[in-house]
């Protein structure tokens, strides 16, 4: 039985990944209904604000008189709260179904162990913790928010292949290959906001979009310490909702604020404020210092980096990882790309999901 339920837990994981890029800051969620070994209903949390996964699922069963008769899978613990929706625990229990699989449970101090207590004192079979780390895993950035109380923290660079991130001069366009270019632009989807700092603005007038790519945008990012940066580059544009965080001026023009902040509690302070706008997923795409500064912090949980087989000889040296060690490595055209993860706050969500202390700081 418990291959089976492994079986149709991966089945409602797949289906899960398909609210990658659209239902932040809420969890991604998928929802299976077996009944008698055949799927009679899929479903998958769509869009935050919209009906969740077991929602969808229910609504795609043809005969709703087997649903006393089936057992439900679904990714994460259902939801026990009033939200933009009903909760999802007290629809099941309406449903009268069977037995509900359960991959993980909900770190959301509104549920945490609510929605499972409402299924089982109504007499329904539940099952917890299949394919428990799996499930985990797809919502790192939700589990970290929580968990931290802070965003989840993606460090991107490209390098060439004797270690250097840009010329002396700031120049850093085109280390990577056209397909690495297009990959960074789908991460930018997947994510709720990209950084850089004054320099790689100031030098490189990037755009910060994801027109390589064709998801949504990310919430624009930018650290200008003394608000130097002139208001005719592409992040003023008005186009994206976009931060200037600063510790000179507060202030608000066309889609965008100027945030100013304490120059000794500089990061966190921003990261404080981050977490009040429910940004839970940032892509750091540098410069040099800007990535060094999170790194010195310990404020990032994984790197990933392009290196190219191109050489500068001389120039701005990459950043210098600490605590990190590798966990994936693959070949994108002529560019090596490496994935690596910060081993020490792995380890602290690791002990703060497995003491199940919380965050006040919810969604």
């Amino acid at each position: 039985m418990w291959q089976e339920d492994e079986q149709f837990m991966g089945r409602a994981l797949q289906l899960a990944q398909n609210g990658k890029a659209t239902v932040s800051p809420n969890p991604m969620v998928g929802c299976v209904i077996v009944h008698e070994g055949k799927i009679i209903g899929e479903g998958w949390h769509q869009k935050a604000g919209e009906p969740h996964a077991e929602v969808l699922a229910i609504q795609s069963v043809k005969d709703p008189a087997l649903l006393s008769q089936s057992t439900v899978y679904v990714t994460l613990e259902p939801c026990a709260h009033f939200g933009k929706t009903p909760p999802c625990a007290h629809l099941l229990v309406d449903k009268k179904v069977k037995k509900v699989v359960i991959g993980c449970t909900d770190p959301n101090p509104l549920v945490s162990g609510k929605g499972i207590r409402i299924l089982k004192n109504e007499g329904i079979e539940v099952v917890q913790d299949v394919l428990e780390k799996e499930c985990i895993q797809l919502n790192h950035t939700f589990f970290t928010a929580i968990g931290k109380g802070r965003p989840y923290i993606i460090l991107k660079w490209a390098q060439t292949a004797d270690g250097y991130i840009a010329r002396a001069n700031f120049d850093a366009k085109w280390i990577s290959s056209v397909l690495s270019r297009q990959l960074v632009h789908k991460w930018r989807s997947e994510c709720d906001a990209i950084l850089v700092g004054k320099n790689t603005v100031k030098y490189d007038n990037p755009q910060l979009n994801t027109r390589e790519w064709g998801g949504k945008d990310p919430i624009r990012l930018v650290i200008d310490h003394h608000c130097q940066l002139p208001n005719n580059l592409h992040v003023f544009d008005g186009s994206v909702p976009t931060f200037i965080f600063n510790m000179k001026e507060e202030k608000e023009k066309t889609n965008t604020r100027w945030v100013k902040l304490n120059e000794q509690n500089f990061i966190q302070e921003m990261l404080n404020f981050l977490q009040t706008l429910k940004i839970q997923s940032i892509l750091i795409e540098g410069g040099a210092n800007t990535l060094q500064q999170f790194i010195d912090a310990q404020l990032w949980d994984e790197a990933r980096v392009f290196i190219s087989p191109n050489k500068f000889g001389e120039g701005i040296k990459v950043p210098e990882l600490k605590n990190a060690s590798l966990v994936k490595q693959k070949i994108i055209e002529e560019d090596v790309f490496n994935i690596l993860q910060n081993n020490l706050n792995t380890y602290l969500l690791s002990k703060i999901l497995n003491s199940k202390s919380r965050c006040p700081n919810h969604y």
